[in-house]
Order: C-alpha cells, then sequence, then structure tokens
C-alpha cells in the first residue's frame, strides 16, 4: 500500500469521526444552514413572552435569531391532533434540538429517539415517563421541571389565607392529560389536609367547559385550576364562567392572573425558559440531553390582582400582600 493512500484513507476515517463528534450547530453550519430549534408552544399570545425570555438567554450565550441560530415556532393552541402534525414537520425539517411542553413531549419522542427534546414547564417527568430520573435522564430528552405537586399545599394555603371562610374547592383539570390528572390529585390531597372539602371539574375538550360549569350546583368557594394547553387555549372563556359565577380563582402562573385570576403561587415561568436557554446551549454545543440533569424551580412568585379581589369583595391582609412579588392594580 502506497503511504499516500495510507495517508488518504486515515484522513477519510478521521474526518468521519470528526463528524460524529461535531456540535450539531457546527455539523448544521457545515451543512450550509443555521443550527435550528423547533419550538412547539400551546397558546400564542400567552407563550410569547415566555419565548422572548428564550431568545434573550439565546442572545447572551451567543445564539442570534436568524444570524446565528434558527428558530421554527408552531402553536398547539390545545388542539392534541396539532401536536403530531408538529413532530412529524419536524422530524422532516431535521431540527437540531426541539422545545416544548411536557403535554407533547411524549409524541415528540415517539416520533424521534435522535433528535434533542427539552421539555419546559414539565411537571413531572419521571412520573410521565420522559426520563429514567432527573439527575440522569438517558435518552434524548432533557429540560425544565415545574415541581407543582410540591407547591399545591402552598398555593391553597395562601388561597385560604385570603378568601374568607373558604371551605369547598372546585379544581378544573384536562382529564385527558394524565400530567394534569396527577397535579388535580395533588391539589384534592392538599385540600383535605387543609381541612378542605373539594369537588372536580373534568374536561377534556372546550366544549366541556360549558357542562362542567353548570355542575356547579352546590356552594363553592373558589376555583383551582389545573394549567396545561387546553386550559390556556380557552382561559378567557373559562375566567368569563368564573367571574359570572363570582369564584375567586388561583393558577400557578402569573401570566393567567392578567385575564382575571385572583392570584397565582408557582414556580416562575420566565426562569423556566431563561433555564431552557441554557440547556438549548449546552446541546448546540454538543453536549447530549440524556446527560444533562433535568433542572428544577428556584424561584417561585405570589401574583394577587387587586382589580379582582375587589371585584369580588375580597380584601387582601396585609401580612399576604407583603409576601407577594407583583400585585395587579
Amino acid at each position: 500500500m502506497h503511504f499516500g493512500q495510507l495517508k488518504r484513507r486515515e484522513f477519510i476515517t478521521l474526518l468521519g469521526g470528526a463528524a460524529t463528534a461535531w456540535p450539531l450547530a457546527a455539523r448544521a453550519q457545515y451543512a450550509g444552514r443555521l443550527p435550528t430549534i423547533g419550538l412547539l408552544g400551546g397558546d400564542a399570545s400567552v407563550w410569547r413572552s415566555w419565548t422572548a425570555v428564550f431568545v434573550a438567554r439565546l442572545r447572551e450565550l451567543g445564539w442570534i435569531e436568524d444570524r446565528t441560530v434558527a428558530i421554527e415556532y408552531r402553536w398547539s393552541e390545545g388542539r392534541l391532533e396539532r401536536i403530531a402534525e408538529v413532530a412529524a414537520e419536524f422530524v422532516r425539517l431535521k431540527v437540531d434540538v426541539i422545545l416544548t411542553n411536557n403535554i407533547s413531549t411524549p409524541t415528540m419522542k415517539q416520533a424521534t429517539p435522535v433528535i434533542p427534546i427539552v421539555f419546559v414547564l414539565g411537571n413531572d417527568p419521571v412520573g410521565d415517563g420522559l426520563v429514567a430520573n432527573l439527575a440522569r435522564p438517558g435518552g434524548n430528552i432533557t429540560g425544565v421541571s415545574t415541581q407543582q405537586t410540591e407547591t399545591a399545599s402552598k398555593a391553597l394555603g395562601l388561597l385560604r389565607d385570603i378568601v374568607p371562610r373558604l371551605g369547598r374547592v372546585a379544581i378544573l383539570a384536562n382529564t385527558g392529560n394524565p400530567s394534569a390528572v396527577r397535579q388535580a390529585h395533588e391539589v384534592r390531597a392538599a385540600a383535605s389536609a387543609l381541612g378542605l372539602e373539594s369537588v372536580a371539574l373534568e374536561i377534556r375538550r372546550a366544549e366541556d367547559i360549558a357542562p362542567a360549569f353548570a355542575t356547579l350546583n352546590v356552594h363553592t368557594d373558589a376555583l383551582n385550576i389545573v394549567q396545561d394547553a387546553l386550559i390556556t387555549a380557552n382561559v378567557a372563556r373559562i375566567m368569563t364562567f368564573a367571574l359570572t359565577a363570582r369564584l375567586p380563582t388561583i393558577f400557578h402562573s402569573r401570566e393567567f392572573v392578567s385575564f382575571g385570576g385572583l392570584m397565582s403561587y408557582g414556580p416562575s415561568y420566565p426562569a423556566q425558559f431563561h433555564r431552557a436557554a441554557d440547556l438549548v446551549d449546552k446541546i448546540l454545543r454538543g453536549a447530549k440531553p440524556g446527560d444533562i440533569p433535568v433542572e428544577q424551580p428556584t424561584k417561585f412568585d405570589l401574583v394577587i390582582n387587586l382589580i379582582t379581589a375587589k371585584a369580588l369583595g375580597i380584601t387582601i391582609p396585609s401580612n399576604v400582600l407583603a409576601l407577594a412579588d407583583e400585585v395587579i392594580e
């Protein structure tokens, strides 16, 4: 064998090995396109404020949208069939990483065992079967957990401090979403531990909302809303029914309080998207998602809507107001 042939063969072998070791971003740019993030959110009007934080953090990390990275935005608007359509589209587009929420992640996982997936707003990623464990997720998935089950008791405790003579709480949840069902069970357990009665309002589609509220024929003092894509897409309708029934409402995210909710307590969603950008950055630079620990929330926000409180004739105690991270008035 000639020396030149040996060198050429070694070079080709080296090149092939390098292709598997290059960061995703480098391979994408070498192929003549920007590294691409496929982003599937629920309701665009709600998600835009969160994705703005995501994009801003990416910029700080050196990823400038439409210059050094491309983002393909898609929205499910609460329609489960839309998730499968987008999953197939992202696979066809050969995006380099997918960012989505917990309800969409199983469908994305089924569509591709290869493309890295980062979930954000994931309540119970281990319980949902998305990852093996939080420290070493394994597979092609990692993300940011909202850890909702651990905040249900604190949220209801705050609601009890706000609503005089709180005795019975209705819990609105999408029973077609296993994660939402688990959250609703956790809220019911927290209510029981606090000596509160609870009643389930179960929905699976937008058409179920009005009949669900019609079942509230027994005195109810407040409404705890378990958020997911279906709830998000129909939050204006839900709040119309709740306010008409003069029901104080509790969410776990600030964005929904602006629709007329009384209060929210839970992880800061902007902070979640900020952390998600860090995970996406690591993946674009070559890290394997299965080796990246799932992030857990470190910042929790209490938001109170004084406009809604006044409309409902509720006076917020000064000690609760002092705890609030934000007051809408």
